[in-house]
């Protein structure tokens, strides 16, 4: 036996026992020759003391111990001494007397510190299983499996059954690029790693399972951010004989199991909603940050006369101007406009400036205010509600441009202003009425807003049928918390004519709808029921259950932000004769040389 306790367990109850515990050496310290050792499992850290007179092996041995090293100690549990108690741990009040030492495996020099924070991420992966052993990163994993347990626990409850699907399937136009795999044993075929179970669990509605879910590896082949990796796990639900009314509070109620799993938090319900129109009106986002104000204002009705050129030619032309007010920013640096500007040309500005106002000592500043009427000015105060220490930035054009950049520029003056620094809101929200195409400029084609099998309302399918797609909304809803999309799903089409409708105003003709998608389309002739569901992002939802800034730090093995696994240094390159096993001609050789020359 290598321990007869945890390292989190021994408290002065346990005084005058002998008892074992194993571990990691967390620090050494020598005292005139008594050796005081932290030794650390996953559940805590116990303070064993050694002691000449105790034992005089153990004690010498214990001054050769360096951290992380692995040992076993054997010893008594002693109350410490009136004032040596340690109250920033809770075993603080006992210590071991170790009688006993077995050291099980020396650690070499390592290449961090356990117990410091390291700024250099490239070096934690690469090391990872060192970075798991700090407290940070095993209470991250620890909650994370609270809530997956909690997820399988509430949906059992509610008469889910859990199914597997398989990894290997075919290419799906879930919107990013798939992952493809060579067949060996059918030459020039592939396999891809699948963007969702989509096609999958819709199939197992019109298998007559009804209640589905599963906690599912994802891949996509996307460019990576702080929420994003090429592979992720999914909580994947979908049902039959189900509606829009039903999804809202099954979901609620598995994300309050969850969140109270997890922070230990009473969740408000039912969570309010939103249209996707309202969202991107008022917030420039589909998934909106509510947790503090600064909404987006519209200003037609104060410029519906004016002779500003700039503003009337926009008007004319269709389009909007709009502002939001950020309150008692109006000392905002030199540096942090030069930010803020850069970010919304990368959001779309067309210009190189934000417009802007500001009041200052009584005095309205901007390049603009001189061009506006006095009634406009008025109008301007009222409607923005400019007070002493404002700054409203203006932006003018087509809707959805103007909506992008003050969503973005509201985000940001945010993070300046640290308006939700250290807030422990949790606001939930529920977006609902998303379009269901989008016009893409750059294939000249309409493409799927969320995925081609989702099934556009009732009352504007005489749209969908005249060709005025960009009126068309979906039987599709987001849950949303504090600016981050925690999942999405939708009521499917379960009609094999409306999916081929579908089909063929995304581009895919008969023939490629046999080739591609024969299975689904077949298995809606045989009685299909009404079905939908949702995927809910468990990596995500771990991050923000954590209090992280990334997924990477609640996945025990993530990529970098190149997609790379540093620890395994994988993706590696493959020999060419196992290339050649699977059919596949390598060009990266001839592409490396032509970068030389």
């Amino acid at each position: 036996m290598y321990r007869t306790h945890h390292c989190y367990e021994l408290r002065p109850a346990h005084s005058g026992q002998t008892v074992t515990l194993a571990g990691w050496v967390n620090s050494v310290r020598d005292h005139h020759g008594v050796i005081f050792v932290d030794l650390r499992d996953r559940e805590g850290i116990t303070q064993i003391v050694f002691r000449p007179g105790e034992n005089a092996d153990a004690a010498e041995a214990s001054h050769k111990l360096r951290d992380e090293d692995v040992i076993m100690v054997t010893g008594r549990v002693d109350p410490r001494l009136p004032g040596t108690e340690n109250a920033k741990v809770d075993t603080g009040e006992i210590e071991l007397i170790a009688a006993e030492l077995t050291i099980l495996n020396k650690a070499d020099v390592l290449p961090f510190q356990i117990d410091k924070e390291i700024s250099n991420e490239d070096l934690r992966l690469k090391y990872r299983y060192l970075d798991l052993r700090r407290p940070r990163m095993t209470r991250n994993i620890r909650l994370r499996h609270k809530i997956t347990t909690a997820a399988r626990n509430f949906l059992d409850e509610t008469g889910f059954i859990e199914v597997e699907t398989p990894i290997l399937s075919n290419p799906t136009p879930e919107g990013a690029r798939d992952f493809l795999v060579p067949s060996r044993l059918s030459p020039g075929r592939f396999y891809a790693l699948p963007q969702a179970p989509q096609q999958y669990k819709q199939m197992l509605q019109v298998a007559g399972l009804e209640k589905y879910f599963q906690i599912a590896r994802c891949f996509r082949d996307e460019d990576l951010r702080a929420d994003r990796q090429p592979e992720f796990t999914q909580i994947d639900i979908e049902a039959s004989f189900i509606g829009e009314e039903d999804i809202y509070p099954l979901i609620e109620g598995l994300l309050a199991r969850m969140f109270k799993a997890g922070p230990d938090l009473e969740i408000p319900r039912p969570f309010p909603r939103m249209t996707w129109q309202q969202a991107m009106d008022e917030y420039g986002s589909d998934k909106p940050d509510t947790r503090f104000g600064m909404k987006i204002i519209d200003l037609a009705g104060v410029f519906a006369n004016t002779e500003f050129k700039i503003f009337r030619s926009v008007l004319d032309g269709g389009g909007v101007v709009r502002a939001i007010n950020a309150k008692g920013f109006a000392g905002i640096t030199t540096g942090q406009m030069n930010r803020l500007n850069e970010l919304a040309i990368q959001a779309g500005l067309p210009v190189k400036t934000l417009a802007f106002i500001k009041c200052e000592g009584g005095e309205y500043k901007s390049p603009l205010w001189k061009f506006f009427t006095d009634p406009e000015k008025a109008d301007i105060i009222k409607t923005l509600a400019i007070e002493e220490g404002d700054i409203v930035f203006f932006v003018a054009g087509a809707w959805e441009m103007v909506s992008t950049v003050l969503g973005r520029t509201r985000l940001d003056v945010a993070g300046m202003m640290e308006i939700n620094k250290g807030s422990t809101a949790y606001n939930f929200l529920w977006v609902t009425d998303f379009p269901l195409l989008a016009f893409s400029p750059e294939d000249n084609a309409w493409v799927a807003v969320h995925h081609p099998f989702t099934r556009p309302k009732a009352e504007d399918l005489p749209h969908l049928e005249a060709g005025d797609y960009a009126k068309v909304r979906a039987v599709a809803y987001d849950v949303v918390l504090n600016g981050y999309e925690l999942g999405g799903g939708s009521i499917r089409i379960h009609e094999k004519d409306l999916q081929a409708k579908m089909f063929s105003v995304l581009g895919i003709s008969p023939e490629e709808q046999q080739e591609k998608f024969s299975h689904l389309l077949d298995a809606f002739r045989f009685g299909a029921p009404p079905h939908g569901g949702l995927a809910l992002g468990l990596d995500r939802i771990a991050m923000l259950v954590s209090g992280e800034d990334s997924i990477r730090e609640v996945i025990a093995f993530p990529k970098n932000n190149k997609g790379a696994d540093l620890m395994t240094d994988s993706p590696t390159r493959i020999d060419f004769k196992l290339l050649r096993e699977v059919y596949v001609q390598s060009t990266w050789k001839e592409k490396e040389k032509a970068k030389e020359e």
